[in-house]
């Protein structure tokens, strides 16, 4: 080398070379990739520290900072990384869609516990309702029941004639026309 650094840099490349094809080498694809670059990095520059010593030179540090693959691995290693994308992606939605599925059964569930209270409190108080009337009315009859007897016959006349073309054929001697019978004019 003769003090040529031209030269000098020339050998420590191919030594380097060399270091990262053994590396390679005797490493799968998948083991390059995954992240054992310190390591592999660390054998690279003991490799070529011995090797530079005899050429006066101190290696004082190698990184490896990208690693270039053959076309074919690299198109090999991008479908098997989009594929586990996918299988990622579509693991994600099918547990989303689980999820989806459980939220609406628990809103389906609880609309119809809400509804079912809700109808039977409206029975309750249509029960309490019903029962108040008919204390109400109970009441007013034993307060004065031919009067009570009276409204009653008013509110039947009311709802039997609801039109002038009403007709209806009845004895006017029934106790549907007691009052009318009753009248004093």
């Amino acid at each position: 080398m003769n003090g040529d650094p031209r030269l000098a840099g020339m050998k420590l490349g191919q030594i380097v070379k060399d270091g990262l094809r053994a590396e390679f080498g005797s490493r799968s694809v998948k083991e390059v990739i995954s992240g054992e670059r310190v390591e592999m990095a660390q054998k690279i520059k003991a490799t070529t520290a011995s090797a530079a010593k005899s050429f006066g030179i101190e290696v004082e540090d190698i990184r490896i900072k990208r690693i270039d693959l053959a076309k074919d691995i690299s198109e090999s290693v991008y479908r098997r990384m989009e594929a586990e994308r996918h299988r990622v992606a579509k693991d994600l939605r099918s547990k989303g869609s689980e999820s989806a599925e459980k939220i609406k059964a628990d809103a389906d569930r609880q609309r119809v516990v809400i509804l079912a209270d809700a109808y039977s409190e409206a029975e309750i108080l249509r029960g309490k309702g019903d029962a108040t009337a008919a204390a109400t009315y109970a009441k007013a009859y034993n307060l004065d029941a031919e009067f009570y007897a009276f409204y009653h016959s008013i509110d039947a006349y009311k709802n039997s004639f609801n039109d002038k073309s009403d007709i209806m054929l009845v004895d006017p001697k029934s106790d549907f026309f007691k009052y009318f019978n009753q009248s004093t004019k």
